[in-house]
């Protein structure tokens, strides 16, 4: 019984012993594998960590994961691992880093291998697939990203460097149909200065105060410059920019060459061509073909055609010995040259449009009438465009900005009520319609007429109280009140469907910002002296002049418009029929009375020598009947013998000597003898 017991004792003594083991041992092994699990997870941390600084290009915080003795070794502190970081990718303007196929692999129980692809963008595009590789080593318990310079990029050793060579595009140019430069690259110089060249005290003073006077800069601007943050003692700062014959030897000042865009027409092409100018960071955000230093067309052509003009910048990066000497490219793009543009404009055209005038606020489109070639498009007054490439003083742009003439308009594309040459448009309607025909008389009497007692107190009124009128008379003399009451007995509905035969609410093909041509606010007239308005040019019709050259064209073009073209290229004309043969021919025949006619608005123009044709016309723009108001002064002119050229001009608010008629009569002598010249030197001895 007792040994039995004894037995029993020692079997259970032998299971706790062997349990105590079984414990002992799991917990060794539990505690190994915890340590293991912790160790895997350290390391994968540290990782992370690396990644992250490397994705959110926060270098300063490398210090805290990278393994001491890896860089030091190599001669780097760890100050110098930073700046070598942000020199590189913020230096080029690396962004968009991001990891991916990140692969971690123990070695050993003190060393992980790290394997990570990473993707970016730099100035000449985006890299992918750049396959890193390293260690992360537990050094003091922690662990580690072991360094090398080859973590910025693959190839790189001991010092090297990264080199980033910058290729930029020549912007392409825009000239004439003749190869005229309009827009081009033009060498200049730039003056500026080494602060260490200026001497010191006085003699520093008064060589600033000899730079201010002999390049027209005040000297708070020059103290300004000189004093930003980036300037050095041997650094240039640039001051102004000058044309390279125009250059003096000045003590303290230095020169560069530089390439700039130049405008050789200046004012007189301004709003056309435009001009170039530094992306903004409203441009950064807007276009991402962009980059921060680019130049970019502002306005005018030069930001209608500004991707074609631009082309595209290449360049390379590199990785550099500590000499300099190439080792390794990381990237390279070839640069593309921007395209030339090459449009119908005539630049002698486009210079004495502008020229004739006189600074007056108007514009002038000269236009070839069977192709739609544009020879000139003018807007006046007008601004320097060289002046925002070459840097314009605050003082000169308030003078532009705050002038009541508004000088950075593009007139030649703002709509306007085109007035009595207008009417041209309304008898070629009334004609097709068999409502009006040449011999139509109208007993007219005074110089004011309403149709009855409903218009109120507002009345129609003319110029010349002429008592028998017909259509001939009605354009000689441009009666309003002859026009209204053909309007009238069209009525709205055959006088609308004419006017839809043109361009109203058309956008036309041009690479210039310009809202539709209207005939009136509604789709329907409101009253019937709105619909006795619209027939002599006012109401609510607006109209740019651009637009009006087009809608003339029918009177050289056997009834059909030609629409307006500026790129001088193989593409044939576009037109449509607006009205018939015979009636375009008859408005021809006409319009040349009304210059050749004592009594003729445009008789100002008749030459003997010439077959032009005319119509004067006047917008008047006033408050309320009865009041006399500002005028717009309208002209258009067209050769009717060989069909050369079609000009509409206008001046706002004109004044006595200044109409558009007077201010275009020796402009019109000078197209004829331009072009008979161009027929001369086309016609064989």
């Amino acid at each position: 019984m007792n040994s039995r017991v004894r037995r029993k004792k020692d079997n259970n003594k032998i299971v706790s012993i062997i349990l105590l083991i079984f414990l002992v041992v799991g917990g060794g092994f539990g505690l190994f594998f915890f340590i293991h699990k912790n160790d895997n997870s350290q390391a994968r941390e540290a990782a992370d960590a690396f990644i992250q600084i490397l994705e959110n290009k926060e270098y300063k915080k490398m210090e805290d994961v990278l393994e001491k003795q890896s860089y030091t070794s190599l001669g780097y502190t760890s100050q110098e691992v930073i700046d070598k970081y942000d020199h590189i990718f913020n230096g080029i303007h690396i962004h968009n880093i991001q990891a991916s196929k990140i692969s971690f692999k123990k070695i050993n129980n003190s060393e992980h291998e790290l394997s990570y692809q990473l993707r970016f963008t730099t100035p000449l595009g985006t890299l992918k697939n750049v396959k890193y590789q390293t260690k992360i080593i537990k050094t003091d318990g922690q662990y580690l990203v072991k360094w090398a310079p080859s973590l910025i990029f693959p190839g790189m050793e001991g010092k090297d460097k990264v080199a980033f060579h910058d290729w930029q595009a020549e912007r392409g140019e825009i000239t004439d149909h003749l190869g005229n430069g309009l827009a081009v690259n033009e060498a200049f110089k730039e003056a500026g200065i080494v602060p260490k060249d200026l001497s010191q005290g006085n003699e520093k003073e008064k060589r600033l105060e000899n730079v201010s006077r002999q390049l027209d800069i005040p000297i708070e601007e020059i103290h300004r410059k000189l004093h930003q943050k980036w300037v050095k003692d041997d650094l240039f700062v640039p001051l102004k920019v000058l044309e390279s014959n125009k250059t003096e030897n000045i003590p303290g000042i230095s020169y560069r060459n530089i390439i700039l865009r130049y405008y050789p027409l200046k004012e007189a092409a301004a709003h056309l061509t435009g001009y170039i100018g530094k992306v903004t960071k409203e441009d950064l955000e807007e276009n991402p073909h962009v980059a921060e230093g680019d130049m970019i067309g502002k306005a005018g052509l030069e930001r209608a055609f500004d991707r074609e003009l631009r082309g595209k910048g290449g360049g390379e990066i590199v990785i550099v010995n500590e000499d300099g000497q190439r080792k390794k490219e990381i990237q390279k793009r070839e640069k593309i040259d921007g395209k030339n543009i090459q449009l119908t404009i005539d630049t002698y055209i486009q210079t004495e449009a502008f020229k004739q005038l006189k600074g007056k606020p108007g514009a002038t489109v000269v236009m070839s009438p069977n192709d739609g070639k544009l020879y000139a498009l003018v807007s006046s007054p007008s601004f320097d465009p060289n002046k925002m490439v070459q840097g314009i003083t605050r003082e000169e742009y308030d003078q532009y900005a705050n002038d009541e003439d508004k000088p950075f308009i593009s007139r030649f594309a703002k709509r306007y009520a085109p007035g009595s040459t207008f009417k041209t448009i309304t008898a070629s309607i009334g004609l097709d319609a068999k409502i009006t025909y040449p011999s139509k008389l109208r007993k007219i009497n005074g110089l004011s007429w309403k149709k009855n007692e409903t218009w109120g107190g507002y009345s129609v009124t003319r110029v010349s109280n002429v008592r028998d009128v017909d259509m001939r008379k009605a354009l000689i003399y441009s009666d309003n009140i002859y026009f209204a009451q053909e309007a009238l007995e069209m009525g709205e509905k055959t006088f609308r469907n004419g006017l839809d035969q043109f361009i109203f609410g058309e956008e036309l093909n041009l690479p210039i910002a310009m809202n539709p041509a209207q005939i009136s606010n509604h789709s329907a007239f409101d009253s019937e002296i709105l619909l006795a308005d619209t027939a002599y040019g006012q109401g609510e019709l607006l109209v740019s002049p651009i637009q009006q050259a087009a809608m003339y064209s029918v009177f050289q073009n056997e009834g059909k418009i030609v629409y307006p073209t500026l790129l001088n290229d193989k593409a044939g004309p576009k037109s449509k029929s607006a009205i018939t043969p015979s009636t375009a021919n008859e408005m021809k025949k006409l319009l040349q009375e009304v210059v050749n006619h004592p009594n003729g608005t445009a008789h100002l123009l008749y030459n003997h020598q010439q077959q032009l044709a005319a119509k004067t016309g006047t917008a008047e723009l006033k408050m309320q009947q009865g009041e006399k108001g500002d005028e717009n002064s309208f002209l258009l002119a067209f050769d009717a013998g060989h069909d050369q050229f079609l000009l509409l001009s206008f001046v706002e608010h004109y004044t006595g000597g200044s109409s558009a008629t007077q201010l275009n009569k020796t402009f019109i002598a000078e197209l004829y003898k331009y072009f008979q010249m161009r027929e001369g030197m086309r016609t064989p001895s």
